[in-house]
C-alpha cells in the first residue's frame, strides 16, 4: 500500500516539478522587462515570481529526491517472484493426457470411432517361411 502511495506522489511531484522549472524565466529575461517588452506582466509582479517560484522549485526538487531514495529503498528489500527458467535445478512434472477414443482426436467436439484392426491370416501374409 505505501509502495503504490510513494509512487502516485512521485508521478505527481514530477509533473509539478517539471511545470515549474518551464514556468520560471531565465536569467536574461529581466532584460526585456526592463526596456518595456511586456516580460514584467507576470502573475506574481515584476520581481515577485522570482522567490516563490524559485522556492518551490527546491522543496519539489527535495521531495523528488527523497521519495526517489524511498522507492529505492522499498524496491531493493522486496521479494521477487523466482521464474520457471531462473529454477532449473526443478524437473517438470511431465503430464501424459489419456487417450481415449473419446478424445483421440485433434479437433475439439469431434468423436472417433474406434479403428477395428484385422489381424491378417497365416495364409496371406507376405512374409515368407
Amino acid at each position: 500500500m505505501l509502495y503504490e502511495v510513494l509512487l502516485v506522489s512521485y508521478l505527481i511531484v514530477a509533473l509539478l516539478l517539471i511545470g515549474f522549472v518551464l514556468i520560471q524565466q531565465g536569467k536574461g529575461a529581466d532584460m526585456g522587462a526592463s526596456f518595456g517588452a511586456g516580460g514584467s506582466n507576470t502573475v506574481f509582479g515584476s520581481s515577485g515570481s522570482g522567490n516563490f517560484m524559485t522556492r518551490t522549485t527546491a522543496i519539489l526538487a527535495t521531495l523528488f529526491f527523497f521519495i526517489s531514495l524511498v522507492i529505492g529503498s522499498i524496491s531493493a528489500n522486496r521479494d521477487k517472484e523466482v521464474d520457471g527458467f531462473q529454477n532449473i535445478d526443478v524437473p517438470v512434472e511431465e503430464v501424459i493426457p489419456a487417450v481415449t477414443p473419446e478424445n483421440a482426436s485433434d479437433i475439439p467436439g469431434t468423436e472417433v470411432a474406434p479403428i477395428e484392426l484385422d489381424e491378417p491370416k497365416a495364409e496371406e501374409s507376405d512374409i515368407p517361411n
